[in-house]
């Protein structure tokens, strides 16, 4: 188990805990509301780890966290409407519900073309 101080991370630290994700590996780190649990979203090994730790039905969507409205992008289909009021309300404890682009898994999309993004 690691741990990496926030306010004075090492390095060293940092890159073993992408090498864990990379590898399908799970990290929980803090966000403004909860602890969360952490996965290359690439990486279906990861996401399948998180839906038995969860003891999640598949059949149930995950939502992803991104680091702001450009990374938002990317992974979904933002309208003005959406664009302004995340502008408004981000960061913060909201998750918004968009059409999701083709960067998104499936297997965190069961038969749905949405999913639920936050920027924290």
């Amino acid at each position: 188990m690691l741990s990496i101080n926030t306010q004075n991370p090492q390095m060293r630290l940092i890159k073993k805990a992408i090498d864990v994700l990379r590898d399908g590996g799970i990290i929980i780190y803090p966000t403004d509301t909860v602890y969360g649990l952490g996965c290359d979203l690439s990486n279906k090994k990861g996401i399948e780890k998180i839906y038995e730790i969860k003891r999640r039905n598949k059949k149930q969507p995950l939502s992803f966290i991104c680091s702001d409205l450009k990374h938002i992008s990317q992974y979904a289909k933002v309208t003005d409407y959406a664009y302004k009021t995340m502008k408004r309300l981000l960061p913060g404890p909201y998750t918004f519900i968009l059409e999701a682009s083709r960067l998104v898994p499936k297997i965190i999309l069961p038969k749905r073309p949405t999913t639920g993004i936050r920027v924290p």
